[in-house]
């Protein structure tokens, strides 16, 4: 639970400092170019198309936040699908090996999904990782190969809240998780 906390509290920071911030900022211009109807036209063009890309960035922000809650591509295209994208996004280089049917029970696709994020987050640039996924008898085992990274407490205590365990080699971080409790 630990972790879940640290992530709220997190996701708490990154709505007030960020999002909300912007919010009030935008609502403010708005006020603002709303005196301006009256006396300067040109003011208020350039006022509202800055308002606009604060608004554009707001938005963004908002996406941003909503997919590090749950993203959508593990609901709508899988576990695999949705761990390429995100290392797309990082910027490094993954192979992922899964099962095509590959589907397993939301709780434990977040669990699997978040803590190979964490683990990616770790990667070099310069170097790959590859993923793999199998379902063994009912638990779904993933290895993470990336040589000298760390399992941070929280990534540990994400899996073991879900009854699975982890544990590090000297070629990466290998995990399970029981597909069914």
């Amino acid at each position: 639970m630990r972790r879940a906390d640290a992530d709220r509290r997190a996701l708490e920071r990154e709505l007030h400092d960020g999002l909300q911030q912007q919010l009030v900022g935008a609502a403010a211009d708005l006020a603002l170019a709303r005196r301006l109807v009256d006396d300067d036209q040109r003011s208020l063009v350039s006022r509202l198309e800055a308002i606009a890309g604060d608004v554009r960035r707001a938005l963004d922000e908002a996406a941003k936040l909503a997919h590090r809650l749950y993203p959508p591509l593990l609901e709508s295209g899988g576990l695999a699908a949705a761990l390429r994208a995100a290392a797309a996004t990082l910027g490094i280089r993954v192979r992922v090996h899964a099962p095509a049917d590959g589907e397993y029970p939301p709780e434990v696709a977040g669990a699997v999904y978040f803590c190979c994020v964490d683990l990616l987050e770790q990667v070099p640039p310069d170097m790959e990782a590859t993923i793999t996924l199998r379902d063994d008898d009912g638990v779904l085992v993933f290895d993470v190969a990336t040589p000298g990274t760390a399992v941070p407490d929280e990534i540990r205590d994400r899996i073991e809240a879900l009854g699975g365990n982890m544990r590090l080699d000297g070629t990466g971080v290998s995990g399970s998780l029981p597909l069914s409790r």
